[in-house]
This record gives C-alpha cells, sequence and structure tokens, in this order.
C-alpha cells in the first residue's frame, strides 16, 4: 500500500494545491474584509473588544492548537507511543494554570500587551523594554516551530522524496521555498487584518482543525471496529519496538547501562513537564487574547471554552498516533520525516486508499487535511507576529521612544513594520531547525515563557513588595538562563538530530532547560526586588482592586 501512496502523491499535486489556495483565498478575503473594519489602535490590537465567550474560546483554541499539536504530537506518539501522549496532557493541564492564576487578573489590569500590567506600578521605560524583548524571543521560537512543520508538510503534499524535484526544487529548497512563502503569507495577515482578521481566521481555522481531527479519528476507530485494544495491538506491532511501544520509558527515563543517562532522561521528562505546565500563562500570543473581550467574566468563560475544545482535540491525537503507527508504520514515517512531524498527513493517505478506493481516494483526504494543517500553521504564525509586532509598537516605540505622546496611527504603523522584520528573522532561523519535531520546539519556548515572563507576572499579580528592578531581574535572568541553556544543549549541537549535527559543543545534559531556567527566574525576580529599595504600596492596592474587580480598567 505505501508503494502506491508513494507514486501516487505526486499525481494529487494540482488537488492538494488548488485546496490549499481555496484556503488562502478565503482567509485573505476574511483579512481584507477586517482591514476595513480596523479605523483605531484598540481595533488593531484587541479587535475593538468585540467577540464574545464562545469566539474568543474558539480563537484560543485556534491559536493553541498550532503545527506541534496536530503534526508534532501525533509523530511523538506514532513514534515513541506512551511517551509521546505525555507532551498531550502537559499541553492541556497548562490551561488550569491559566485559568486561575492569569485570565481574569489580566482582563481586569491591561490594555493590550503583557508589559501593561507588568508597568503599572514600575517605571515604565525599562519594564516595557524588557517585556517587549522577552515576548519577540518566546514568539520567535514558537515561529520557527510552526514553519519546519510547514516545510515537512510541502514535501509531502507535493510527493517530492530525496533525491526527485519538483518545479525544478529538490526536497531541500522546496521546503526552504515553503518556509519564505509562509513566512510572506503571515505577515500579509497581520499587516492587513490587524487583531479582527486575525481573530477570524483563527476561528475559522478551529472549526476546520476539529472536524479534520474528528473525521480521521472515527475512520481509525471504525476501520478496527471501534476496538481500542486491536488497535493499540496492531500499533505496537507495526512500531517495529513492541510491546515497550505502549510502555513509559521509549523516549524519556530511557535505562542504561550509566547511571548518569538515566537520570537525565528522567530529568527531561520533568523538565519538559515544568515547561509545558507552567508556559502557557506566559506565551505573549495567548495572553493577548484576553484582551479582546469585553469583560473579565468573558475572559473566564472564553479559557472554559477553549480547555474544552482542546481537550477533545488532544483525546483525537491519542487516535491520531496510534491510528499512523498502526496503518502507516513506524518506519514509513522516518522515511518521509525523521522527526515524525508528517504522521497524520500520511494516515489520511492511508485512510483515503481505504475507504475512498484507490491512490486517487488518498490524495484527496491528504489533500484535505494538509491543508487544515497549513491553515493551522498560517493561523498561528500570524498570531505570534501579531503579539510581539504589537509589543514593539505599543510597549517599546510608543512608551519608551515616544515617551507615551505616540500618536495612533503611528503606533500601528510601527507595529506593521516590526511584523516584517520578526517574520524576517524567523524565517532565517527556521531553515537551520528543519530536523527538529516540531512539539519538542514549542516545548523550547513554552520553557523560555516560563522562565522570563511567568515569574514577572506572577509577582506583579500578588507581591507586593515587588518592584522594577525585581522585573527586570527575572525578566532577564530567566530568558538569558533559558537561552543560553538551550544554546549549549544536545537540540543545538552534539546530536544527529540537533540544529548542527556536525559540531558539538553542548555542556549542558538536558534537552529542555525548565527545570532550571524557571526556577532562575523566579530567584532573580526575589533578588532584584530585595537588593532595591524602591516600594509603592499605594499603586499596589491601585493593581490589586483593578485586578479581582475590574474597576478603572480599558
Amino acid at each position: 500500500m505505501l508503494n502506491i501512496v508513494a507514486a501516487e502523491s505526486a499525481s494529487s499535486r494540482p488537488l492538494t494545491i488548488t485546496l490549499f489556495l481555496i484556503f488562502v483565498a478565503i482567509t485573505l478575503a476574511i483579512t481584507i474584509w477586517a482591514s476595513r473594519q480596523t479605523k483605531t489602535a484598540t481595533d488593531f490590537y484587541a479587535g475593538g473588544r468585540q467577540f464574545t465567550g464562545f469566539q474568543n474560546g474558539l480563537a484560543i483554541g485556534g491559536d493553541y492548537m498550532s503545527a506541534a499539536s496536530f503534526l508534532g504530537i501525533a509523530g511523538l506518539i506514532a513514534l515513541y507511543g506512551y511517551d509521546g501522549f505525555l507532551y498531550s496532557i502537559g499541553f492541556l493541564v497548562a490551561w488550569l494554570v491559566a485559568l486561575l492564576l492569569v485570565a481574569e487578573f489580566l482582563r481586569n489590569s491591561g490594555r493590550y500587551t503583557m508589559a501593561d500590567v507588568l508597568a503599572f506600578r514600575m517605571r515604565q521605560r525599562p519594564v516595557r523594554t524588557a517585556a517587549s524583548v522577552s515576548t519577540i524571543v518566546v514568539s520567535i521560537f514558537y515561529l520557527i516551530a510552526q514553519m519546519v512543520g510547514a516545510g515537512a508538510l510541502v514535501s509531502l503534499l507535493l510527493g517530492i522524496k530525496p533525491g526527485a524535484t519538483f518545479l525544478g526544487m529538490d526536497a531541500d529548497t522546496a521546503k526552504v521555498a515553503t518556509i519564505i512563502l509562509v513566512g510572506a503569507l503571515m505577515i500579509v495577515y497581520v499587516v492587513v487584518g490587524g487583531m479582527k482578521g486575525t481573530t477570524y481566521v483563527q476561528i475559522v481555522k478551529a472549526f476546520l482543525l476539529m472536524t479534520g481531527a474528528l473525521v480521521m479519528t472515527i475512520l481509525v476507530l471504525a476501520h478496527y471496529k471501534f476496538n481500542l485494544s486491536t488497535l493499540l495491538g496492531d500499533a505496537a506491532a507495526q512500531s517495529g519496538k513492541g510491546e515497550a511501544f505502549l510502555e513509559p520509558g521509549l523516549r524519556y527515563g530511557v535505562e542504561s547501562a550509566s547511571g548518569s543517562a538515566t537520570f537525565y532522561s528522567k530529568m527531561d521528562l520533568l523538565s519538559l513537564g515544568i515547561a509545558l505546565v507552567l508556559g502557557t500563562a506566559g506565551l505573549p500570543h495567548i495572553l493577548t487574547r484576553f484582551y479582546t473581550v469585553p469583560t473579565a467574566r468573558v475572559a473566564r468563560k472564553s479559557v472554559l471554552w477553549a480547555i474544552g475544545i482542546i481537550g477533545t482535540f488532544y483525546l483525537f491525537t491519542l487516535a491520531l498516533g496510534f491510528g499512523a503507527a498502526a496503518l502507516v508504520g513506524g518506519k514509513a514515517i522516518t522515511a518521509q520525516d525523521k522527526a515524525g512531524n508528517t504522521a497524520a498527513p500520511q494516515l489520511a493517505q492511508a485512510l483515503g486508499i481505504d475507504y475512498l478506493g484507490g491512490a486517487t481516494g488518498g490524495a484527496v483526504l491528504l489533500a484535505i487535511i494538509a491543508a487544515v494543517a497549513f491553515a493551522t500553521i498560517l493561523a498561528v504564525v500570524a498570531g505570534l507576529t501579531l503579539a510581539s509586532s504589537s509589543s514593539v509598537a505599543h510597549d517599546f516605540y510608543a512608551s519608551v521612544i515616544k515617551r507615551g505622546n505616540a500618536g495612533e496611527r503611528d503606533e500601528v504603523r510601527v507595529a506593521r513594520i516590526s511584523a516584517f522584520v520578526i517574520g524576517a528573522v524567523a524565517i532565517v532561523l527556521s531553515i537551520f531547525a528543519q530536523s527538529l519535531n516540531v512539539a519538542f520546539l514549542v516545548a523550547l519556548a513554552f520553557a523560555v515563557a516560563a522562565s522570563a515572563n511567568l515569574p514577572a507576572i506572577i509577582y506583579s499579580l500578588f507581591w507586593r513588595r515587588f518592584n522594577t528592578s525585581g522585573a527586570l531581574w527575572s525578566i532577564y535572568g530567566g530568558l538569558i538562563a533559558a537561552v543560553v541553556l538551550v544554546f549549549f544543549s544536545p537540540v543545538v549541537s552534539g546530536s544527529p538530530t540537533a540544529m548542527f549535527p556536525d559540531s558539538d559543543w553542548h555542556f549542558f545534559p538536558l534537552n529542555n532547560p525548565g527545570i532550571i531556567s524557571i526556577p532562575i527566574g523566579f530567584l532573580c525576580g526575589w533578588i532584584g526586588t530585595v537588593i532595591s529599595k524602591e516600594t509603592d504600596p499605594e499603586k499596589y492596592a491601585e493593581l490589586e482592586v483593578r485586578s479581582l474587580t475590574g474597576h478603572g480598567a480599558h
């Protein structure tokens, strides 16, 4: 069956490309429509604060269910079984932290960005500069993950195998071209549509993704007559790993002759869990979503909707991952993409052949699911670029450079220019990171967010003594610790799947820095606060009342 798949994926190109172009045309139309409704800075940054709880819940789901969720987690489950599912659990549980600690307080206290809350009772310029820097770093980590997913998808879609060509391009050149195309499209979405356009694109995409995942889940279960044990047994057999596939220990906690290697593997799992659970509440593009609703009550309701939508989706990833292991097989998945990022689309192809008959059936279902995955990537990338470019314009340009005297039109113009620059940086970095798993790359973004942003947000909302020095220490301390540890970890050098596999300068043994860098972020915040005498109890009392009641909020 897999030979048919390989032979026919090239013949399905016209259909695939047509479906993808239809989606792009629809979303561009939404974006242009939204641009006509975008008249003020509030419209550009916060969609005019007109979205309902359900709409914003769908949009949060759209922002959160990224290429990492759809392509990365399905791939990890298909290759590592039980251990791959740990990502789903971490990503979902993280919402409880966002709901209980952050959503309502942030909506009540801020206007457009995370820095509005941090700078409320501190010296504006240094704090806004720090928040802007950390927002851009987290967003770029996250953007890289999405674009790597896009590159992997395209070589599968266009049927480009190593050695084959398309329009004169080999597989690697086509991946690079895709990354550049996705980058260009996302810049258009943000520059033209602002938050309103981006939110509607998210809502459309969340609906498409949930529908696509539901259909594939039902087809996988129907193939096994809704008998889960047969599905799991088949997955274990086809994975090439036997019973070990259904037990912990394939990726984390791997027992080895060296006791230290086993210890580091277990620590890596712990580090990943901490980063996933604490990272969501510090992700800039998720935090800005809380400002698109009229009140804190609606913000809380939208998070509840999001938890329901996202939780259901992560249950689907179980069926997709184990289904891909059973029906496509581990060897075929890694032959197409070493990190497993194409498992879900390959499963769609196998199901299409199974249910719709012949290679054309496989091509149809692959084209639909791939178009949905592209929609996912484009929408998430637009949300991220918007979060970071609005932070540059609102926090850095308006408050630091212009000292609060920038006009709204100037501010929005700067946001549009910075979207270009951030997009370009992400495109260049993504070209180097193509060998890494997408879910794994996102986990790094979570670790950086939890190390730099979360300590400052928590201290600012709940600690009376916290001051400017503490905010700067926690943001820069956590950010530098996380980025430096990633740079000296096996992710960047010293392992076959690293960004630079032929070099080796790593000395930090863990793949995810969370277990070290998050405590450093909290500790730096405490040290910075204690060594400074600055304190403003009146401002804290005002922030406390505002965050709890919404009194005086915009």
